[in-house]
């Protein structure tokens, strides 16, 4: 490793009585908070694990020093990563959740009345097991919904092993680095495809950030583009990421622009959804609206990702594979 890539590493160092978390998003660029104490330190067979006790988000999780979900301000994430897909699909009855360990997307997929089964693919137990005796307050007993099967497995091997079919899929991953590496290309997007019931099925996943990983995203895009009719991107700032982040919702049939506002609202109330923090009708496609630099950015950068070439040209941890 080179001496700028040993300098770029996340870390977790002791400062004063306390904590400093590091991160970087690019090779000129990151953020940094500060801790209260560790919770827990260890490795699984995947990755490091911490959970922090922070002043500004509570407790967190982190995984390989990449910060996950925070328990504070887990919904300005899990909201618009869930809400959209279940608002858009006519019936979403059978949902599959690959990734998202510390149980919050599962959380806001339950919400749902017409949800009588969820498939909960993990890789790795030790994030369930940790999220269940520290994060709590954002599973809020998820994992224990008669409703939910868990399956502690590779979600690529689920996806393309499994006959089991759904309407919505969702796919809250790390990262496209390490484990989940192969869950972005053209290949494992396909084989979401066939994973649908029919040609309603929508798949959501995060798509990197147009700011500070700009290749990543626009090749999110466009890989997607390359096997889904309609790819629908919201725009949102997240905190516990200090970035401008994008979620992408994909689909042949259901396009979220055009989605009446009134008719997500609609749709919450039927499901006894209430005071949600960043959804609403109106935010549906407010968070759609690209700014004139991302439509450029698109147009500039960008290939479709595939299994025989699986990095972005902008991976700042491409040493960690």
């Amino acid at each position: 490793m080179s001496e700028r890539a040993r300098a770029m590493q996340h870390s977790i160092r002791r400062r004063g009585a306390g904590l400093q978390v590091t991160e970087w998003h690019n090779p000129h660029f990151g953020f940094c908070y500060t801790a209260a104490r560790r919770l827990y330190g260890g490795r699984s067979l995947f990755q490091s694990i911490d959970m922090l006790r922070t002043q500004e988000f509570g407790r967190v999780l982190l995984l390989d020093n990449v910060t996950q979900v925070a328990e504070r301000k887990d919904w300005m994430y899990h909201e618009p990563m869930v809400h959209p897909a279940m608002c858009c699909h006519p019936r979403p009855a059978d949902v599959l959740v690959i990734g998202g360990g510390d149980g919050g997307a599962l959380r806001e997929v339950l919400k749902y009345r017409a949800v009588r089964r969820v498939v909960f693919a993990e890789l790795d137990a030790e994030v369930v097991a940790l999220s269940r005796r520290y994060l709590k307050t954002v599973n809020a007993g998820a994992f224990d919904d008669p409703r939910v099967e868990m399956v502690i497995s590779d979600g690529r091997q689920y996806v393309e092993r499994n006959p089991r079919r759904f309407d919505v899929v969702i796919m809250d991953m790390t990262d496209p680095f390490g484990p989940s590496r192969m869950l972005y290309t053209r290949e494992f997007f396909g084989a979401v495809k066939r994973s649908f019931k029919d040609r309603r099925g929508v798949f959501v996943m995060h798509g990197e950030s147009p700011v500070v990983r700009p290749h990543a995203y626009a090749s999110v895009q466009k890989t997607l583009a390359s096997v889904f009719r309609h790819v629908g991107t919201l725009y949102l700032y997240v905190q516990m990421y200090a970035m401008l982040w994008s979620i992408a919702v994909s689909s042949d049939t259901v396009n979220i622009a055009r989605r009446p506002g009134p008719s997500s609202d609609a749709r919450l109330r039927a499901n006894g959804i209430r005071r949600l923090k960043v959804y609403s009708g109106a935010t549906h496609h407010a968070m759609q609206v690209a700014f004139p630099y991302v439509e450029d950015l698109l147009r500039r950068t960008g290939r479709v990702v595939t299994d025989r070439e699986p990095d972005f040209a902008d991976n700042i941890h491409s040493s960690r594979r």
